[in-house]
């Protein structure tokens, strides 16, 4: 696991402002920790999900964190509660259209400062 240190030396590198907001509010959380690091990596690093893989990796009414892009191919046909950093408009129509629940990051870790509950996604 990443330090705090190593954290804030890598945000500084980062111009998207949204995912600069994401790290620092994860990064003052013990349970988000692991995530700041995660987020603070190269962008060539992060993942991205195609919602057939993320169907397969989910259980009916689960609440999970996939720290990176949910993109649309595919289908879902199970309701749960996902928190992403960024979905693909498709995405969102579909997720929302099978009746799961979709929060972004930053409201995830307002909600729930302790991240008890949530099952992250690699």
């Amino acid at each position: 696991m990443k330090t705090k240190t190593k954290i804030s030396k890598q945000v500084k590198k980062k111009t998207n402002p949204i995912l600069v907001e994401t790290i620092l509010l994860a990064k003052k959380s013990k349970g988000w920790l692991k995530v700041a690091g995660i987020l603070s990596y190269p962008r060539r690093k992060r993942k991205n999900i195609n919602l057939k893989d993320l169907n397969e990796k989910v259980k009916e009414n689960g609440k999970y964190l996939f720290v990176g892009k949910i993109l649309s191919l595919g289908e879902v046909n199970k309701k749960f509660e996902i928190s992403a950093l960024n979905y693909s408009e498709i995405a969102k129509e579909k997720l929302n259209k099978a009746g799961c629940k979709i929060l972004n990051m930053i409201e995830e870790i307002k909600k729930n400062p302790d991240a008890k509950g949530l099952e992250i996604i690699e």
